[in-house]
Parts: C-alpha cells; sequence; structure tokens
C-alpha cells in the first residue's frame, strides 16, 4: 500500500483520501496499486456498499501523473521506455477501466485541481459515478501542453463530450470551472467549498447503499450557485471552428475570429506540440466510435509510441523540469508534421494477444 492513499471504512462506504499535498497529489505507481488494490478488494465485500474518493487538501484533488518520474524513467533508455514506466501506464489505464466499470456508487470530491491522471480517477461510469465540483475545481486535460495526448480514458470522455467541446479542451488543454465542467458532462453535482465540512458529515452518517442519493438530495439547493457556463454561452463558436477536419484547419477558423475565446484558443494551441495535436485530433475521431476498453487500449499503445519519439521528455524538460518554457518540438511547426508522422503513433506496438490490456 501507499503512504499517500488512506484508506477506511465508515458505515458501509470504503473512502479513499489522497494525502501528497506537496505534489499536488501527482500518482505515483505506489498510489495506483494501492487505489486498485482497495477497490478490487470492496468490489465484491458485501459490507461495502459505496465509495467516496476525497484529498487531504484543498489545493487538489490529483494534479496528474508524476510526471517528474516520467521524465527520469523515459531518459533511462532512447526509446524512452522503462520496466516501471511500463507498470505505471499498464496499471493506471486499467485502474481507470476499474473505476469506470465499478459495480458501485463510485463518489468522486473533485475539490482544487483535477487534472490528467486525476480525471483519469475521478470520471466513474455513467451509471453510478458521481462527481462533485465545488467553485474551487481547476478541471483539465492539458497533456498537450507537455508533449503528450489526453489520456487515461480521455479519447473516450473528452470523444463524447456535446458538439466539439471535447475537441477544444483536448487541443488547448484549456481549464474550466465548476459551471463548465457541469455542462460538459464531467461533472454531475455542484457543493459550496462552504458545506464541504457539511458534506463529509454526511458520508459519514450515511449508510452507503443511500449515499450517492443523499449526496445529489444534499446538493440540490447548491445548484445555481454553480454559476453559468462560458463553453455552454460559446459553444456555436466552439463547434464551428474545432470542427474543422484538421489541426489547421482549426487554427486557421480561429485566426479569422476576432472572439476572445478563439483568439485565446489560438494562442494555447500556438504554444503546444504540433506533432501531439494532430496525434490527439485523430485519437478523438477514432476514440468518438469505440468503447471505452478499445480507447484503453489504444491509449497505452500511444504512451509507447509517444515515449520513442521524445515529445514528452522535452515538454516536461521544459515546463516542469528546467522551467525555460521554451519546448524545442519536433517537428517544430505545423507545417512539417506529416500524416505519416502521425499515422505511426497508431501502428499497433503488440499483437493483439499480447497487449497488455488484452484483458479488459
Amino acid at each position: 500500500m501507499s503512504e499517500h492513499v488512506h484508506v477506511r471504512v465508515a458505515n458501509g462506504t470504503g473512502i479513499l483520501t489522497l494525502d501528497r499535498p506537496k505534489a499536488l497529489n501527482s500518482l505515483s505507481l505506489d498510489m495506483v496499486r494501492a487505489l486498485a488494490a482497495a477497490l478490487l478488494a470492496w468490489r465484491s465485500d458485501p459490507a461495502i456498499d459505496a465509495v467516496f474518493l476525497t484529498s487531504s487538501s484543498e489545493k487538489a484533488l490529483c494534479a496528474g501523473g508524476d510526471i517528474r518520474f516520467f521524465h527520469q524513467l523515459g531518459q533511462l533508455t532512447p526509446q524512452g521506455g522503462s520496466a516501471l514506466l511500463e507498470d505505471f501506464f499498464t496499471e493506471e489505464y486499467a485502474l481507470n477501466h476499474l473505476i469506470h466499470f465499478y459495480p458501485k456508487p463510485y463518489i468522486a470530491l473533485m475539490d482544487g485541481v483535477v487534472m490528467g491522471g486525476g480525471m483519469g480517477i475521478a470520471q466513474g461510469g455513467p451509471d453510478c459515478g458521481l462527481r462533485i465540483v465545488t467553485e474551487r475545481t481547476k478541471m483539465a486535460m492539458p497533456e498537450v501542453n507537455i508533449g503528450m495526448f489526453p489520456d487515461v480514458g480521455g479519447s473516450h470522455f473528452l470523444a463524447h463530450a456535446p458538439g466539439r467541446l471535447g475537441w477544444y479542451l483536448g487541443l488547448t488543454g484549456a481549464t474550466i470551472g465548476a459551471a463548465d465542467a457541469l455542462y460538459v458532462g464531467l461533472a454531475d453535482v455542484f457543493v459550496p467549498s462552504a458545506q464541504l465540512e457539511a458534506l463529509r458529515a454526511l458520508v459519514a452518517a450515511t449508510p452507503g447503499a443511500g449515499l450517492a442519493a443523499a449526496i445529489r438530495a444534499f446538493a440540490a439547493p447548491f445548484a445555481a450557485q454553480a454559476g453559468a457556463s462560458e463553453l455552454q454561452a460559446q459553444r456555436e463558436r466552439i463547434d464551428m471552428h474545432f470542427g474543422a477536419a484538421s489541426v489547421d484547419g482549426i487554427m486557421a477558423s480561429l485566426g479569422g475570429d476576432a472572439d476572445p475565446l478563439a483568439q485565446k484558443a489560438l494562442a494555447l494551441m500556438r504554444q503546444r506540440s504540433p506533432l501531439m495535436m494532430c496525434v490527439t485530433h485523430e485519437m478523438l475521431a477514432r476514440g468518438a466510435s469505440l468503447g471505452v476498453a478499445d480507447c484503453l487500449r489504444m491509449e497505452r499503445s500511444l504512451v509507447r509510441r509517444t515515449f520513442e519519439h521524445g515529445e514528452i521528455l522535452e515538454g516536461v524538460r521544459a515546463l516542469v523540469i528546467d522551467k525555460d518554457n521554451a519546448p524545442v518540438w519536433n517537428p517544430p511547426v505545423l507545417e512539417q508534421v506529416t500524416p505519416g508522422m502521425v499515422e505511426r503513433f497508431f501502428e499497433p506496438v503488440w499483437p493483439t494477444h499480447a497487449h497488455p490490456l488484452r484483458d479488459l
């Protein structure tokens, strides 16, 4: 078990508390394993009727995977691979699948930063998941910012967002708050942070079998406090721009729109890896017609290709290690990205029978 994941049971509810505050609860391999072990044990335990995921810090539920760890391990071989790196992504994606199809109510308190890998452990399945946001929620899938793609099931939940909002979030890495998260379908209820102590008391006092319904009833009076969604107001404009058939077409469309949202999106995309934006665009197009398991299998292969290429190592170096904020992308400009470069990322890494996620 991990020292950064506290596991306890209260009144029929299994409570998982992430406790790595200095790293904003970034996921290590030990944390992934601790979460999976608890969930697997509780899945068939008749004494556990619900699961509640929370954090010891108001700053973040989880800021993502431990990218310093990725960078360290990714430099061990010329191809950017190591056994621990392979284990991390295989086990993380298996955990994402376990959560998505968990047979008991899986409730995540998405207070503070919830990004990347944090989204993967918060996005419970549609039948019994419950995702709570507050006015402090800062949600994003910002992987293109570090030379990667929106993974942990992003190829599924972004591709199934309304209209082209998933493409907007995946290609820009933009951060959204509670109202937008609710509108996009990445959250279910809003609870003001001032009410979180009362919420936790409710969790402790309510039998697990009725917890999800009790939380929905508790949150109902606060729904209007989430505010208005900017993405809803800008939906028509976003759908128009991000409905273009290519990244180049999207950026050209944004460039012809003086609206602040369009210009902000364009500015963000100009900072991202041109190649990984194109890979992300193709991934979302494919993910739109795939189930969760196939999306995760696709992403697992993409991870291997991404580390082989090295774009993520350069992105993490520039933004996290050296902090010069000047990544040297390869290729450096969108015009140099060829269809063959993108297709290479989607070539099978393993035979179907040997894929590390073949049993999902």
